[in-house]
């Protein structure tokens, strides 16, 4: 992969707290022009590499590099950074606010304004320009510091914890305002611990685990990696077949179905023609790959 294909691109990189190493010997790649989900539990060192990433803190050993080059001043009004740790000012109007915000990558007067008035109404949030901080609800600050992040028009756009607090409606809007970067010639990093947006946004994925890389790649190289026998199961009857431990290595019960992992070699038709056999009514019997989620839980417990 040529530098010109790499927006980021961090080597062996180990951070440490006293005796505690936040993150150990972590290596990886983000291409450009896509987008990358930095994923791990809570605690696993996604926050402080970041961090490093964007110059807050330094890496004790190991290198960064942004577009071939070490973080200065100069990389930094190309990047993006929105932190999990938020904040604005709560007596300041928005439209105030976001002046100020574009102040700070030189974007001034009506260039500023026509910037923060094109995202306010993508946000919906046009209505409250004039009003300060005090007024607007969770979701609409966190709407209002998104702005923000982006009103430099950045190459690199990092997002820790994006969707951490919103509603389940302001998650789809974030995840629809996200995808629309998909298309365009940005570089958009996220970290979160919530697997299936990662799973809708991603093309590709790092998770960590106690400050250590466990799985990288595209998603679909992931996925591919951990294609396991299973298949998603609805029937009445049967409950002979589905207790052999011939079969089946594991179920797992959802709502009106179940996903069952079947033994190494077993043929998903000789279960399928087992089920039949007994007089069960199958309804759905599909051969499906593993979620992230299972694969998180899987890399995590493992």
């Amino acid at each position: 992969m040529s530098t010109n294909d790499v927006t980021l691109r961090v080597e062996n990189v180990t951070k440490r707290f006293g005796e505690f190493t936040a993150v150990d010997d972590l290596s990886f790649d983000v291409r450009a022009g896509r987008v990358f989900g930095f994923l791990g539990p809570n605690g696993a060192g996604k926050t402080t590499t970041i961090r490093m990433i964007v110059g807050i803190t330094a890496p004790d050993e190991g290198s960064i590099e942004l577009f071939g080059q070490r973080m200065s001043a100069r990389m930094q009004d190309r990047v993006g950074y929105l932190p999990e740790e938020r904040g604005l000012y709560k007596k300041m109007k928005v439209v105030d606010q976001l002046r100020y915000f574009a102040a700070l990558k030189d974007i001034a007067g009506a260039e500023a304004d026509r910037r923060i008035d094109k995202w306010l109404e993508r946000m919906g949030l046009a209505e409250w320009k004039t009003k300060k901080t005090t007024d607007l609800s969770k979701g609409m600050q966190q709407k209002i510091q998104f702005i923000s992040t982006v009103l430099h028009d950045p190459d690199l756009l990092i997002l820790d914890e994006p969707f951490s607090g919103l509603d389940p409606v302001n998650v789809e809007f974030m995840i629809d305002v996200l995808a629309e970067f998909k298309t365009k010639e940005k570089t958009v990093i996220f970290s979160t611990h919530l697997m299936e947006t990662a799973e809708r946004l991603c093309h590709d994925i790092l998770l960590i685990n106690r400050s250590k890389k466990v799985i990288g790649g595209s998603l679909r190289e992931v996925k591919s990696s951990y294609r396991k026998n299973l298949i998603s199961l609805r029937a009445v009857g049967g409950e002979e077949v589905l207790d052999d431990n011939n079969y089946i290595e594991k179920i797992t019960e959802h709502a009106d179905e179940k996903q069952i992992l079947l033994g190494d070699g077993v043929d998903p038709q000789v279960l399928l023609r087992s089920l039949i056999d007994a007089g069960a009514s199958v309804s759905k019997f599909e051969q499906i790959e593993p979620s992230l989620n299972d694969i998180f839980i899987d890399a995590v417990e493992g």
